[in-house]
């Protein structure tokens, strides 16, 4: 683990090539990937970016997870009827014990800093 500041390189391509389990999709075939940039398992702290292509998929967070969008849309729907949309330019933060669905309108691309 690195003790300098650094930056995130914001121009590193990120393949979404990870498809998203089965039973978890509620529409589309939703692929993801993710650059890490910094990893602290023994704190249980994690930063780096993520893409989605276009899907809807159920979320169950077990961690909490600060989100800066750098491009594309969607919105967070709870299984409490809560809804959430978001836009490049949105930051916000999705608390441990979130249940409900992501979906991806366009092609989202995100900063995530998660505590867990």
């Amino acid at each position: 683990m690195t003790t300098t500041p650094f930056h995130l390189s914001l121009a590193a391509p990120i393949e979404a090539s990870d498809p998203i389990a089965a039973e978890r999709i509620v529409r589309g075939v939703p692929r993801t990937g993710t650059l890490a940039a910094l990893t602290n398992s023994d704190q249980g702290f994690h930063v780096g970016q993520w893409v989605s292509e276009i899907g809807a998929w159920r979320v169950d967070y077990s961690e909490d997870e600060l989100c800066v969008i750098l491009e594309g849309s969607g919105r967070l729907i709870g299984d409490d009827g809560s809804e959430l949309g978001f836009q490049a330019g949105s930051a916000f933060v999705i608390p441990r014990g979130f249940k409900g669905i992501w979906e991806t309108a366009t092609r989202v691309r995100k900063i995530y800093a998660i505590a867990e």
